[in-house]
């Protein structure tokens, strides 16, 4: 005898052939309607996204011809994010449309210049051209006050002194949209004196030159120098060597007796001249030389010298340092990794429980101090911290130097993000100093000579006015880190 039917089987056992037929059939559509949703899934998402977008708002070319765009390729669902950015302004666009851009970098392509490679390229809307935000946000100072002060004319001592120093630089840059730290190659003729002997390092020179236009808001697409710029930028970007190094594409600047102080200014100068504008164009040399760097690092000790993956030392470190904040800033791909190892490298030259620093072991000499002191600043020690506190109590101690540049470009940018008594007596002083040192007369006129300065000889009078310009127009290009939110978004960690 069979076992009784349970009350569920015999229930189904009732229903009607008419309606399993029905329940059947529908779930074969639903099926089909999915597989043709999926396959057309692409087009839909294209055709969303063209009805969010204004078509009018495209790109300001880099004009005759684009020397850099992306590829054509949009980035896929598998496509690794950004793991850099921790959180986004409310005016700049959500993390998943910059990670989507900076994950559809081609890495496969072979060694080639981007000037080659971008033959084949068309112009790129860029993303971010509908969002609000300008030159001064994202920590980059009051870089619109400066952009303004350079249109209207300067109103005080320092004012002056930074643009009659422009004025010279533009001056210097040479035909092909570099600079030379033989300034007397070029337009100068000679009429200049005390030129520096890094004839090959171009890269390094005109990082350099670009800097202190960005630094008050003169970019490619707006401000009395973008014809300047803009060239600058070309050149840089026709320097730039791809190279695919692991399963990492990056963009390498070094040239001959630069080394890696070439690569990381010229990695700043592409970061800031892209998180100024967020031009598209600029998306991919950035993060390539960001790539480079990255690359470079000394696998065991964390720093960075002059030929990449060697142990590192303090001067070095200060400007890859430097270039991954301003990428960071402009919210590129920073490894958290990358970081770590920075920060493992400065605790191995730090005494004083990180008050001091030393060039390539534990040591306290003033120009390694003050570049230890602002990374950390730059890595999140907070104002309080007694490393801090006691740095900048040594800095005060020593006050601006009138034979070290370097030393001043570094301890000035500490002493403003730590403000204070101790920052309106250094800039006093500092700024005192700049201004009647500038050179007044002749064709030398804006520039500086620091005699006595270690960069001096191979660097010359291009190296002294960089640095020396960038100093003055520490107000204008930084906001200071412990009066303003810029601290928000730190490095990863």
């Amino acid at each position: 005898m069979s076992a009784p039917l349970s009350t569920s089987r015999f229930q189904w056992l009732q229903v009607p052939s008419w309606a399993v037929s029905a329940a059947v059939h529908f779930a074969l559509l639903l099926v089909l309607t999915c597989i043709t949703i999926s396959k057309h899934l692409p087009e839909l998402r294209n055709i969303v996204r063209a009805s969010q977008s204004d078509p009018s708002e495209t790109i300001e070319e880099l004009s005759p011809d684009p020397v850099i765009n992306l590829p054509e390729e949009e980035a896929t669902a598998d496509s690794p994010e950004i793991t850099s950015v921790d959180s986004f302004t409310a005016e700049s666009l959500p993390a998943p449309e910059i990670s989507n851009v900076v994950a559809s970098l081609d890495y496969s392509t072979p060694e080639i210049t981007l000037a080659d490679w971008a033959k084949d390229h068309a112009p790129k809307p860029s993303l971010l051209d509908q969002a609000d935000h300008g030159i001064g946000s994202g920590g980059y100072g009051l870089r619109e006050t400066g952009s303004r002060m350079l249109k209207t004319g300067p109103t005080n001592a320092q004012e002056a002194a930074i643009a009659s120093a422009l004025k010279w630089l533009a001056a210097h840059q040479s035909a092909d949209g570099g600079w030379n730290f033989d300034h007397r190659i070029g337009p100068c003729q000679g009429r200049c004196g005390d030129a520096g002997d890094l004839t090959e390092c171009r890269t390094g020179a005109t990082a350099l030159a670009l800097l202190p236009f960005l630094g008050v808001g003169q970019t490619h697409r707006e401000g009395v120098y973008k014809k300047q710029v803009e060239a600058g930028l070309r050149f840089l970007i026709s320097q730039m060597q791809v190279k695919q190094q692991g399963n990492l594409r990056c963009g390498d600047l070094a040239q001959k007796g630069g080394s890696m102080y070439a690569h990381g200014l010229a990695a700043i100068a592409l970061c800031e001249a892209y998180g100024m504008t967020q031009d598209r164009a600029l998306l991919e040399p950035a993060q390539l030389s960001l790539n480079q760097i990255v690359y470079a690092q000394d696998p065991v000790g964390g720093g960075w010298r002059y030929q990449p993956r060697t142990p590192g030392d303090t001067s070095v470190v200060g400007w890859q340092l430097m270039a991954l904040k301003s990428g960071h800033m402009s919210y590129l791909n920073v490894p958290k990794e990358t970081i770590a190892g920075a920060i493992k490298f400065l605790d191995s030259v730090q005494t004083e429980s990180g008050a001091r620093y030393g060039y390539t072991a534990p040591g306290g000499a003033a120009g390694t101090t003050a570049v230890g002191l602002l990374c950390r600043m730059y890595l999140g020690w907070n104002k309080d911290h007694p490393g801090i506190e006691r740095g900048i109590e040594f800095l005060c101690r020593t006050g601006p130097s009138k034979s070290n540049l370097y030393y001043d470009y570094y301890a000035t940018q500490a002493m403003l993000h730590y403000a204070g008594p101790q920052w309106d007596q250094w800039n006093s002083e500092m700024t005192g100093w700049l201004i009647d040192s500038q050179d007044k007369n002749g064709h030398q006129a804006g520039s500086w000579l620091v005699s006595g300065d270690h960069g001096t000889a191979h660097g010359g009078r291009l190296y002294c006015t960089s640095l020396a310009t960038l100093t003055l127009e520490v107000r204008i290009r930084i906001s200071p880190l412990y009066k303003t939110q810029a601290t928000e978004d730190d490095f990863p960690l």
